[in-house]
């Protein structure tokens, strides 16, 4: 698409080359590189971006992820090459917040089209209460400038805000690549309805509960919370990777307790370790929530779609749907 490309450097090639694209082209719809094809060439940041790109984009765009399945996002680091490469594509589709090595690789890159999906819908800030409990605020503001509470990137998990992003995708595709912009509305539409009805088996399935709170191992569902009435408690808050202090631990078994708490939910791409000490002391059972942030062989679905139904049939057995 793009004319630079056309005189694509050997240089850029033989770099291209050199990272086997295992990283780059793994999602692709085909084998090049992004930036080396007569598509329009989107590099998504993770998962839930590479989603979009491609549910909005059908047959016009050639996909591709900075992020491995399997690859927890949070730490993803870039290499030089994949940041150069990444400056050969026609638009970069990332979550600005979430990863900061992919951050500061597009404040550095010439892409054309940078899309950030932060400015598309209203992030909140989810994390200050968990983190609040047993001295545990330090996790939060690891991620935040200045010291003040960081706002809650998992947007993606509420389908009414991840619908709004898509919105907002498809019009930047719409601009940048206007031969096609017929179809990506098309496909935005159709894209809108799926999760339009996801949000409302949500809305159905969770509209009457025994219990109305629920554990997870990171604070990443903020947002479902919100939408669907429900109170999200978290072993970590939004740093997955941070340790809870014996209070924190002390805290949530009480609570369980109280609010008939079943089941402490873990993810596929973190340990499970803290959860399941939490709900064997607790006398708990453990299941998954998937924060979607990568499809693995371990994904209760093959899309985002798939696992969504998966997660809320999850929340529905542990709240005592009715």
């Amino acid at each position: 698409m793009n004319v630079r490309r056309r005189r694509i450097s050997g240089i850029a090639v033989t770099a291209a080359t050199a990272l086997g694209l295992g990283t780059l082209s793994a999602c692709s719809s085909d084998s090049s590189a992004a930036g080396n094809t007569d598509k329009f060439d989107v590099v998504a940041s993770f998962y839930p971006m590479e989603y979009l790109a491609e549910q909005i984009g059908g047959d016009h765009v050639n996909v591709t992820t900075l992020t491995e399945p399997g690859q927890e996002p949070h730490d993803l680091e870039l290499s030089a090459k994949q940041t150069a490469q990444m400056g050969e594509a026609d638009a970069v589709l990332y979550l600005k917040s979430l990863q900061p090595a992919v951050d500061e690789a597009i404040a550095q890159s010439d892409v054309k089209t940078k899309i950030d999906a932060a400015t598309l819908t209203k992030l909140e800030d989810h994390g200050n209460v968990e983190h609040d409990h047993g001295g545990e605020k330090h996790a939060e503001e690891e991620h935040s400038e200045g010291g003040e509470h960081a706002l809650d990137p998992h947007v993606w998990l509420d389908p009414v805000k991840y619908a709004e992003i898509a919105q907002g995708v498809a019009e930047s595709f719409e601009k940048a690549d206007p031969d096609h912009a017929d179809d990506y509305r098309k496909n935005a539409e159709a894209l809108a309805k799926k999760l339009g009805g996801l949000d409302t088996a949500f809305k159905d399935g969770l509209a009457k509960t025994d219990t109305k709170v629920f554990f997870t191992n990171h604070a990443a569902f903020g947002y479902l919370a919100e939408r669907y009435g429900l109170t999200q408690e978290a072993i970590n808050g939004l740093d997955p990777e941070s340790e809870p202090s014996p209070a924190r631990i002390k805290e949530l078994q009480e609570e369980a307790k109280a609010d008939g708490v079943t089941t402490v939910f873990y993810e596929t791409l973190v340990s499970d370790k803290t959860a399941k000490t939490l709900a064997k002391d607790a006398g708990l059972k453990t299941d998954v929530l998937d924060p979607l942030e990568g499809i693995t062989g371990k994904s209760k679905g093959e899309d985002y779609v798939g696992v969504m139904e998966a997660n809320l049939k999850a929340l529905e057995t542990a709240l005592g749907a009715k």
